[in-house]
């Protein structure tokens, strides 16, 4: 009996341990709704924090695009924003969050007007791409090669 106990513990410490980046990345530049909503139940069972706040933020703005109408998509991309940008303004010179909101912001509606921190955002990425994560240096390389603002 002790050992099932052990194990769920363990189990459920891994559900809310740290955020599994390639999953998360992978979901993020797919098209694939089921993949978005998938990992957003993920982010949602993390404790609060800052980067909970940036990866979830970002995600929810991805969401917003298979939305089906109007006021659904502006509503969940409006507390996207709030959540990503919120992070951003806690933490300025955080790389990976500023990389989220640079694809978010090329790749979002203009009628949106989500579109002024492309330079701001690319130099903060350009500077410190060499102290982000790997995982996260692999997909910015990778979402560069189509970018009109990034340039590695």
């Amino acid at each position: 009996m002790r050992i099932f106990i052990l194990l769920f513990l363990f189990i459920s410490f891994q559900s809310v341990g740290a955020i599994n980046r390639e999953r998360y990345y992978s979901a993020f530049e797919s098209k694939s709704l089921e993949k978005i909503n998938k990992e957003i139940k993920l982010l949602q069972q993390h404790k609060s924090s800052v980067l909970k706040d940036a990866f979830l933020g970002a995600m929810l703005m991805k969401r917003a695009q298979f939305l089906k109408t109007p006021k659904e998509k502006v509503n969940v991309f409006k507390k996207g924003k709030e959540l990503l940008e919120s992070a951003i303004k806690k933490h300025p010179k955080n790389a990976e969050f500023r990389f989220l909101r640079l694809a978010i912001q090329e790749n979002c509606p203009k009628l949106l007007k989500y579109n002024t921190n492309l330079n701001e955002d690319s130099e903060v990425i350009t500077k410190q791409f060499t102290t982000l994560h790997s995982i996260t240096r692999k997909h910015i390389k990778k979402y560069a090669q189509h970018s009109q603002k990034l340039n590695l």
